[in-house]
């Protein structure tokens, strides 16, 4: 038997957590407004950001190009987004949030915050320490 002990191991630990919260979190959307993870992070980040291309949003939100690219097309079947083709590049596409797009975040930055909320509150007086703690290592990570 190894010495090795899987559910002291951060990384696990914190791929785990990730996608329990993130799994949670999707109930408060998906039954809502019928998107899933991958488009939520999606029309986030266009919200954040503004236009971006696919390649920008898989760098930034750590999804493949292929998932934000699938995303993508079912939220511009959706009348979510649109997309434009880079004039010379016809490879590279702009993703913009329409006017549908931007009022349905409208009301998901509404639920996120609320769930951001709820969460702190779970972690108590820790809270805002331990938001700190994710935020050092995502930058260490990032670095």
């Amino acid at each position: 038997m190894s010495d090795f002990d899987l559910d002291s191991f951060i990384p696990y630990r914190l791929a785990v957590l990730a996608g329990k919260v993130s799994r949670e979190f999707s109930n408060h959307y998906s039954e809502r407004f019928g998107i899933s993870r991958a488009e939520w992070r999606v029309v986030a980040h266009l919200s954040a950001s503004g236009p971006a291309s696919v390649g920008e949003i898989h760098q930034r939100v750590d999804m493949d190009k292929s998932r934000v690219s699938r995303a993508a097309t079912r939220l511009e079947k959706d009348g979510l987004l649109t997309k434009e083709e880079h004039p010379v590049d016809g490879r590279l596409v702009k993703l913009s949030l329409t006017a549908l797009g931007e009022a349905m975040m409208l009301e998901l930055e509404g639920v996120a915050n609320a769930y951001q909320t709820e969460l702190l509150a779970r972690l108590g007086s820790d809270g805002e320490e331990t938001f700190a703690a994710v935020e050092r290592l995502g930058k260490a990570a990032d670095a």
